[in-house]
């Protein structure tokens, strides 16, 4: 806005030329006087085509500013024009007022410019209903033509372990419910399904928490997982998300037992334009080692390592993946910052047995939960909220790049109930 009041520079006041004989008419000049006040008009400050202005002139004497030149057809001592009923002449109209005599006019303030909304997830939100499908028509069919009677809460739970929420979840929230229901003093179905909501939003904010990026660089991030949760495709997203938000990603492809990983997660990487540190046949924890190095050589924001895919009862694959943990650990002796598990919707209470086996080896900090579209098995994430809750960064919906968001309560549980 300072460009708007920008001007050419006037002379001070103690260096002005001596008035000019139009302006003194031959009297002695006055002592030099303040300097006169500019006065903008509004069309001026933002350029609406207003006349230019008048050349620098010397400052005017303060009686020249009060008292403006009288118009010779019209005197300023004539009576009132309204006692002249015979004069053809039209009314003039009263002459303005003169404008240095006028105080300056505040200086326009621009309107300050709203801050761009958050991004809709309406989206989203339509993505997981559609994904939760299958496990919200079993809980949503027991409020269909019901009484609040203890046949609904019994149908409620027959639901609720159907979608394996588990029993120490599904007791939890009837005793939520039951209790919200006589506070809130319920009348209808319909207010105990909006009510079992909030109860399932309750129960699964404590698993909300943001992946913080940049309070180390780079931020050391190991990916771990049984063989077909979709371990390899999510880090390919996850890095997809981080290079939107303009972080530097360097790929590490730890995953050297199984067939083809090295190559896919190299397609990943060609398709994110990303760096990637691989070796053949190479040892893990070594891939592991150099990728970390490399990272801080590079000056890379996150370094994601992918780990081979294995199941907690392998115990020689189990202690490999501590082995990079710990080499991890050596290059970067804060690292890993984050240790995350990917793990598959459809497994039900699987999932919560790989959390607590995986938790106990490695210290879990996230989970990315994959595939809970088309699963009647949602509920697993009330179970490991309520046994083991770790912290859920990330949830899929399908295969696409955007089919991977940030986890909220709220969303869930709305969508779980349609």
């Amino acid at each position: 806005m300072f460009s708007f009041f920008k001007k050419k520079p006037q002379p001070d006041a103690a260096q002005a030329p001596a008035p000019s004989p139009e302006v003194s008419s031959g009297e002695t000049p006055a002592a030099p006087a303040t300097p006169a006040r500019s006065v903008f008009s509004p069309s001026s400050w933002f350029g609406k085509g207003a006349p230019p202005a008048p050349a620098p002139a010397p400052a005017p004497s303060p009686a020249a500013e009060v008292e403006p030149v009288p118009a010779p057809a019209v005197s300023q001592e004539a009576p009132p024009l309204f006692n002249q009923p015979e004069s053809p002449q039209p009314i003039p109209a009263e002459p303005a007022p003169p404008p240095v005599a006028a105080p300056a006019p505040a200086p326009a303030v621009p309107a300050p410019v709203p801050a761009p909304a958050q991004p809709e997830r309406s989206g989203w939100l339509g993505k997981l209903k559609s994904g939760l499908r299958k496990t919200g028509n079993s809980i949503t069919a027991a409020f269909v033509n019901a009484q609040i009677d203890d046949e609904l809460y019994e149908e409620l739970e027959a639901a609720l372990l159907m979608a394996d929420t588990g029993v120490k979840a599904t007791e939890h929230l009837l005793e939520d419910l039951r209790r919200r229901v006589k506070s809130n003093m319920a009348t209808d179905a319909g207010q105990v399904k909006v009510l079992l909501a909030d109860a399932i939003a309750d129960l699964l904010r404590p698993l909300e928490k943001p992946l913080v990026i940049g309070e180390y660089t780079p931020t050391v991030i190991m990916v771990a997982g049984v063989n077909g949760a979709g371990k390899t495709t999510s880090i390919g997203k996850l890095t997809k998300h981080l290079a939107n938000e303009g972080a530097s990603v360097l790929l590490a492809a730890a995953d050297t037992f199984r067939a083809a990983a090295r190559e896919q997660l190299l397609v990943w990487a060609d398709r994110n334009t990303v760096e990637i540190v691989s070796q053949e046949g190479g040892d893990p924890a070594a891939v592991s080692f150099d990728a970390v190095n490399a990272g801080k050589a590079r000056g890379k924001d996150v370094v994601l390592v992918d780990t081979a895919g294995r199941l907690p009862t392998q115990i020689h694959l189990m202690d490999e993946l501590k082995k990079i943990k710990r080499v991890v650990n050596r290059a970067d002796p804060t690292a890993p910052h984050e240790v995350l598990l990917v793990i598959d919707g459809n497994t039900g209470q699987n999932a919560l047995a790989q959390v607590k086996a995986f938790d106990e080896a490695l210290g879990l900090t996230g989970l990315v939960v994959t595939k809970l579209d088309g699963t009647a098995k949602g509920g697993v994430l009330c179970a490991i909220a309520r046994e083991r809750p770790v912290p859920v960064y990330f949830i899929g919906v399908g295969e696409k790049l955007e089919d991977l968001e940030t986890f909220d309560a709220r969303e869930f549980a709305q969508a779980l109930l349609g």
